[in-house]
């Protein structure tokens, strides 16, 4: 769940903090307040595009800062799954936004947009009119039945996927594998001619880079044999090498070795010194006595060098790449010497896999059919909850050949009629603004024992809808509120009735600048701001009554 949000210089907001609570948090307050900063601070900490005129005038930077903790396992499991660092169950995201760009830090660590976008998609789900929206693509419709459906159909679409993966290949070498007789018997003689050359060579993987080596040891064996022979003297135990002095060296100690067990030690490791000089000079002297200059060997590493970089300019850039190349050639010319078996084989592997496609899509389809008939039934029930009278709501799973593809080849619409006696149509022909957010919200408490995600945020849920339908959007937020964390911004009095939690979002003059601030109300307070939304400019002892009413109603509602 959310559980603090810290914000900073950001448009009106000097500095606050906002400790959420679990259940249903309700944001109220006039009309201009700054609600919408609130919404769109935690979607700016999410990733959202940042502007560098969000900055509070007159302050270098802006700050927002969301503290989430993992009560659910298969949150801290997916958050894992990122590599993300966790702290004690919690994540701490952070959001530094300067003129020209933004730094964003989870636990301190930094990290990319792409990561952020990630990890809010595991974290907390953002429901505002854009959303509401959404529901009208067919597009979104698939996914919302998709992930209704469960676990076994993902596992059945990511068979497919892989599937047709295989099959679109193969479709595709059919297309660009066609060519007439001119084209097969030129490319043919190409490949026969490319096959031959690197054939005649008679390559080994990794010859070029011995030949390098041994052509770098012939071409600078002067130069070698003149620094190595120096340093072999500077080490040996003729007069003036490192060998005879060590070898005086270990004489007079060994004249005061009896004075003073401790002069032993050292008496050792000069031992040891010596010891490894020896076995260099061995390892120099055998090394010089090999070291000679072979102008035959030196001539035909050259010309074998000289094949290979001449192939690697027409080839690759390595011998494996060159015989690779070879590989590809020599397949092209085994297609077209029988370019008829190979058609009839490539066309029959492309029918099988389009069987095998065909028959994936349609157990994947089977299955949509079964969920969507679930689906629409406890649609319709939470539907009639939020007040829509003589609703009828049916999910069309409609499959089609042509338009085969990874994720099947249903096409998915929602349905919907909200009168009595009127033909069901889709959502874009018949639901209004507000409907499509309770429509909305039906999904989202349908789908709430298959969402992993605690944290909703619904903004603007209240459009379009007043009275009783506003009191039934209410009740369905309030079970909602039971599983998950909600933040909701709503103008209406029974909405705001039934929160857990209440803020009142409110915007003053403070030394001549305008101030946005954020508070946590108590029972009085929530029963004032209640007031206020129902009577407006004035309110009357009636109208708090019926304040107090309402919160007692929601009270008591919550409690079923």
């Amino acid at each position: 769940m959310l559980e603090r949000l810290y914000v900073k210089n950001l448009a009106l907001i000097d500095e606050t903090e906002v400790v959420f609570g679990r259940g249903l948090n309700i944001l109220t307050g006039e009309t201009g307040a700054g609600k919408s900063i609130i919404i769109g601070s935690i979607s700016l900490a999410l990733g959202a595009k940042a502007d560098s005129d969000m900055i509070r005038s007159g302050a270098e930077y802006a700050l927002v800062e969301l503290v989430f903790t993992l009560d659910r396992p298969g949150q801290a499991e997916a958050v894992r799954g990122l590599e993300l660092p966790v702290e004690d169950g919690r994540i701490i995201l952070q959001r530094r936004i300067m003129p020209g760009r933004s730094v964003c830090k989870v636990c301190g660590e930094s990290v990319t947009n792409r990561q952020v976008r990630q990890l809010a998609e595991i974290l907390i789900d953002i429901h505002g009119q854009h959303e509401h929206q959404s529901l009208l693509q067919a597009g979104r419709q698939l996914e919302i039945l998709d992930a209704y459906a469960g676990g076994e159909l993902a596992a059945r679409k990511d068979a497919l996927a892989k599937l047709y993966e295989r099959y679109r290949l193969t479709m595709e070498e059919l297309r660009t594998g066609e060519a007439d007789e001119e084209t097969r018997r030129r490319e043919s003689a190409l490949a026969e001619f490319e096959c031959d050359e690197i054939n005649r060579a008679g390559l080994t993987p990794g010859e070029d880079e011995e030949l390098e080596q041994t052509y770098r040891k012939l071409l600078s064996s002067q130069r070698i044999r003149e620094a190595l022979g120096t340093a072999h003297a500077l080490c040996g135990y003729d007069e003036g090498g490192a060998g005879g002095a060590l070898g005086r060296a270990l004489k007079e100690i060994r004249t005061v070795t009896s004075c003073d067990d401790a002069l032993l030690e050292l008496e050792k490791q000069l031992l040891d010194i010596d010891g490894l000089l020896n076995d260099y000079n061995r390892a120099a002297a055998d090394y010089l006595s090999e070291l000679e200059f072979d102008g035959a060997l030196f001539e035909e590493t050259e010309q074998r060098l000289n094949l290979i970089n001449h192939l690697k300019s027409k080839y690759g850039g390595s011998v494996e790449a060159i015989l690779a190349y070879r590989d590809r050639a020599q397949a092209l010319l085994d297609k077209y010497r029988d370019y008829d078996a190979y058609r009839a084989k490539l066309e029959q592997r492309a029918h099988t896999l389009e069987e095998e496609v065909l028959a994936a899509c349609a157990g994947l389809s089977k299955m949509r059919a079964g969920s969507a008939e679930t689906l629409a039934r406890q649609m319709r029930e939470a539907l009639t909850d939020l007040n829509f009278q003589d609703v009828q709501f049916q999910i069309q799973v409609t499959p089609s050949r042509e338009q085969i593809g990874a994720n099947g080849y249903d096409r998915v619409t929602f349905l919907l009629s909200t009168n009595a006696g009127e033909q069901m149509k889709e959502l874009s022909q018949v639901a209004s603004g507000g409907e499509l957010s309770r429509i909305m919200l039906a999904l989202k408490t349908v789908l709430a024992d298959k969402d992993e995600i605690e944290t909703l945020i619904f903004d603007e849920i209240d459009a379009g809808i007043s009275g009783r339908t506003a009191w039934k959007v209410s009740e369905k937020m309030g079970i909602l509120g039971r599983e998950h964390q909600l933040i909701c911004i709503t103008h209406l009095p029974q909405i705001a009735a039934m929160a857990d939690t209440h803020f009142c979002i409110e915007k003053r003059v403070e030394n001549e600048r305008t101030v946005t601030d954020i508070r946590r109300l108590d029972e009085e307070g929530s029963i004032g701001e209640l007031a206020r939304m129902l009577g407006g400019a004035s309110i009357t002892e009636n109208v708090r009554n019926n304040a107090v009413e309402m919160k007692d109603l929601a009270r008591k509602t919550k409690q079923y």
